[in-house]
């Protein structure tokens, strides 16, 4: 599973090449399945960078479990809030800031009962997501490791 395979289920269940609207409840997943393309590609930096790829020489596939597991969702969200995600460059803090507005909305999606998802603007989302991932893998390996480092990781001031 990679991010991209859940952009492209994110954007069959908002654009499923029926007639006219799709149901909310495709959207409503195409939203959840968006954010989660976000934090799998988080998830997956951080362990691909802090203990090895698949063609690294790493120690076990359950370090790399364990890390990619060790990502929390609250945690993410108060770390891209922080003043400290300035010290980061452009496309960490771009995706960053795509996390925090998919993170709100895929809540509403899960979990409010009331609330309409426009199609054009989940589609929308779902392009600003995959916009977001590409630029941050293209962001230098040193900087991507830091921001893991600063995801995973407690830190004192």
């Amino acid at each position: 599973m990679t991010p991209f395979n859940l952009i492209a289920t994110a954007r069959s269940l908002a654009d499923t090449g029926r007639r006219g609207r799709p149901r909310q409840t495709d959207l409503r997943r195409a939203v959840s399945t968006a954010y989660y393309a976000l934090f799998h590609c988080l998830a997956v930096c951080c362990a691909d960078l802090l203990v090895g790829g698949s063609s690294a020489d790493r120690s076990s596939a359950t370090a790399w479990e364990r890390t990619y597991r060790a990502l929390e969702h609250g945690v993410v969200r108060r770390r891209c809030r922080s003043d400290a995600i300035k010290e980061f460059p452009d496309g960490i803090r771009q995706l960053a800031d795509v996390f925090l507005d998919m993170q709100a909305k895929r809540h509403q999606a899960d979990y409010a009962s009331a609330g309409n998802f426009p199609k054009r603007i989940v589609l929308r989302d779902i392009s600003d997501v995959a916009a977001a991932i590409t630029i941050f893998q293209q962001v230098p390996a040193r900087d991507r490791r830091a921001f893991a480092i600063y995801l995973l990781l407690n830190y004192r001031v």
